[in-house]
């Protein structure tokens, strides 16, 4: 019984969200985006001097904390048919007397949209229309994307902030489909006794994170994560990104059967805030770490739409 009405206001929560949809705005409503038309770094830009000596100032222990879940082809999951295949090869047997050998690996996948992932704006768009409305037919090429590569990114250290949602409802993992709102989200902050900042790396708690690798077809089917109106609450708070442990940042599928993934178009196309998905962050949740320097930096993976990455948290 107890249990039961744990999870009740989670599931009215959910039902309540239905009413809520979504309409992409017209792009002379987005465009051109707040750092000046033909921009390619959008929050990227928050990244400066001050950004990384405040985080800098978080660090009083030393301590290392990684984020990124290990990238083992036998037990992670992968969404929509992508893959990654590691096979290696010796490289070297040489004659000399030191007896030297080598070994090296091929990579065979979708390293921009695997693992721990960290979403560029060519990854998703509003009909033919991308940040700060460059256009699909304008940088498509056979051999990657000739805007908003991923390697615009560049290196990016901040404020890093977690709002643990899970602990917020008092469960270890919220429900398959549960839309994450704006209040919870202030509630979360609130009771953690934080505020956000511009220029923070935003990183949310749902508890998804736990099935990595042990129940993949559930981690895949669906997951609890923010709708329409906290990620356009979260926009107005000016984060350099948002991430969170599940696979796509939002609730999935939305309430709303009419629209598929908007948070993916309001951060990525309309706002310019970049997305961080499939994070590990039990470590973190469990060591109560919600404040930390935040370090991360995709692959200089030229004209790609995304990074496999392993971010840090250091307190």
């Amino acid at each position: 019984m107890r249990a039961f009405l744990l999870m009740l206001p989670l599931v009215l929560g959910g039902l309540n969200a239905r009413a809520q949809t979504w309409k992409p705005p017209a792009d002379s409503a987005r465009c051109p985006s707040k750092w000046g038309a033909g921009d390619q770094r959008g929050s990227g830009n928050l990244m400066n001097p001050e950004t990384v000596l405040r985080a800098a100032r978080l660090i009083k222990t030393g301590e290392v904390i990684e984020l990124g879940q290990v990238l083992d082809p036998a037990v992670m999951p992968f969404f929509g048919g992508r893959q990654l295949t590691i096979m290696t090869k010796r490289t070297n047997v040489l004659p000399q007397s030191n007896r030297r050998i080598s070994n090296e690996e091929m990579v065979i996948g979708e390293i921009g949209q695997i693992g721990t992932q960290f979403d560029g704006f060519s990854h998703q768009g509003i009909d033919d229309g991308f940040y700060n409305c460059f256009t699909q037919s304008q940088m498509a090429s056979r051999n990657g994307y000739t805007k908003l590569g991923v390697e615009n990114v560049g290196a990016l250290m901040t404020r890093g902030v977690l709002i643990d949602v899970a602990a917020l409802k008092g469960v270890d993992i919220l429900p398959d489909a549960y839309e994450i709102t704006a209040q919870d989200l202030r509630d979360a902050l609130k009771k953690q006794g934080m505020t956000l900042q511009t220029g923070d790396a935003v990183i949310i708690n749902t508890g998804w994170g736990r099935l990595w690798g042990k129940e993949n077809a559930r981690y895949l089917k669906t997951d609890p994560g923010i709708g329409v109106g906290a990620a356009e609450w979260l926009a107005l708070q000016n984060p350099m990104l948002v991430g969170s442990d599940n696979w796509s940042v939002e609730v999935n599928p939305n309430p709303d059967p009419m629209i598929s993934s908007p948070v993916h178009q309001i951060m990525l196309a309309v706002n310019g805030i970049h997305i961080l998905e499939s994070l590990k962050l039990d470590e973190l949740t469990a060591k109560r770490v919600n404040e930390f320097a935040f370090i991360i930096e995709p692959l200089k993976l030229k004209g790609a739409t995304g990074s496999t990455v392993a971010p840090i948290a250091i307190r």
